[in-house]
C-alpha cells in the first residue's frame, strides 16, 4: 500500500471530522471553506508551524518524534487505537523501522494451538489472521461460521463473506455494525503490516466488487476489538447473543484467538447446547477442516 497516500487520507479525515467548537478552536466567523478544522487550526492545536504540519499531511511522516505523533493526536481527537494507527503509519514511513511482514507458513490446524481450540468444548473459539482469514477453529467455531464453509469463496474469510455474500445479512442481525467493524479491524491491520500482499490484495478485490466496503474503507476508521458482545442468526439454532475476548498469539505473529461465550442459564447457553449437537449430526467440522488450508 501506498504509506504516503494511506498518511494523507487519514488525517485528513481525522482533521474533516473535528469541528472547531469540538476542538475549542475560536472560529473568526463567516463561511468555512473546508469541513472540519483547517490545516493552520492544527497546526496551532498541536504546537507545530502551518509548514510543518502541511508537510505531515502530505505523507511525510518520516523521522517524526514520538512528541509531535502525541501532539498531532491531541489536536486531531485521536482514540487509542487511532493513536496507534498514526504510529503504525510513522514507523512504516521509515524503511529501517518497517516490521518486516510475517513469513512461513503457520501451521495452526497441526499446532498446540489447535488442541488447545479442541479442549474447548463449551464456548466458541477461532484463530483468524491479519486478513481475516478463519484459519482454525474447535467444533463450536466451525459450527457457528458454518453458512461461511458453505460458500465456494476460500479460503473461509470474515471479510469476503460479510460484503460478498448476501447471506451475512441474516447472519448478523446488526450487519451495519459488523461492516464498521470489520473493515476498522482490517484497516488497523493493513495499518501494522503495511507490506502484507495479502492484505493489499483482499482490499484490492473487496474495493473492486463492493461498494459498501469501498465506502467504509474510504472513511479510514480503526478500531481496537478485544472484548464485547455480538449477536448472530444462525441458520439452524436463531438468535446467539455472546461475550466474546480476543488475545493475540505471541508465538504465531499476526494470528489472534477469539473465545465466545454465552452467560450461564440464559438462552444463548441452550443455543450453544443445540448448536454442539447441530454439528455432530451434520459434520460440520469435517466439511470445514476438508477446506482450503490458509497460513
Amino acid at each position: 500500500m501506498d504509506n504516503r497516500a494511506e498518511v494523507r487520507d487519514f488525517l485528513a479525515t481525522r482533521r474533516a471530522r473535528l469541528s472547531p467548537e469540538q476542538a475549542g478552536v475560536v472560529s473568526a466567523g463567516g463561511q468555512r471553506r473546508v469541513p472540519g478544522l483547517r490545516r493552520d487550526e492544527v497546526a496551532r492545536l498541536a504546537g507545530v508551524s502551518v509548514d510543518y504540519y502541511t508537510r505531515l499531511e502530505r505523507g511525510n511522516l518520516g523521522g517524526v518524534s514520538d512528541s509531535v505523533l502525541d501532539a498531532i493526536a491531541r489536536a486531531l481527537g485521536l482514540d487509542q487505537a487511532e493513536t496507534d494507527h498514526l504510529y503504525d503509519l510513522a514507523r512504516a514511513s521509515v524503511p529501517s523501522r518497517r516490521k518486516a511482514p510475517v513469513t512461513g507458513v503457520q501451521k495452526i490446524a497441526q499446532s498446540p494451538v489447535q488442541h488447545m481450540l479442541d479442549a474447548m468444548t463449551g464456548a466458541v473459539a477461532m484463530v483468524t489472521n491479519t486478513r481475516m482469514d478463519l484459519v482454525a477453529a474447535n467444533a463450536l467455531g466451525f459450527a457457528l461460521y458454518s453458512d461461511m464453509y458453505r460458500s465456494t469463496l476460500r479460503p473461509a474469510n470474515h471479510s469476503r463473506y460479510i460484503f460478498l455474500d448476501p447471506g451475512a445479512h441474516d447472519f448478523y442481525p446488526d450487519w451495519e455494525r459488523a461492516a464498521n467493524v470489520n473493515v476498522a479491524i482490517l484497516r488497523r491491520d493493513a495499518g501494522r503490516n503495511p507490506h502484507d500482499a495479502g492484505i493489499a490484495a483482499l482490499v484490492g478485490e473487496l474495493s473492486i466488487r463492493s461498494d459498501e466496503f469501498r465506502a467504509r474503507w474510504a472513511a479510514h476508521d480503526v478500531r481496537r476489538h478485544y472484548t464485547g458482545a455480538k449477536e448472530f442468526g444462525h441458520p439452524a439454532v436463531g438468535l446467539l447473543e455472546l461475550d466474546f475476548q480476543v488475545m493475540e498469539l505471541q508465538d504465531t505473529p499476526g494470528h489472534s484467538l477469539t473465545v465466545y461465550t454465552a452467560a450461564p442459564g440464559s438462552a444463548s447457553d441452550e443455543g450453544l447446547r443445540l448448536l454442539a449437537s447441530w454439528a455432530a449430526t451434520e459434520n460440520v467440522v469435517e466439511r470445514a477442516r476438508s477446506a482450503d488450508p490458509v497460513t
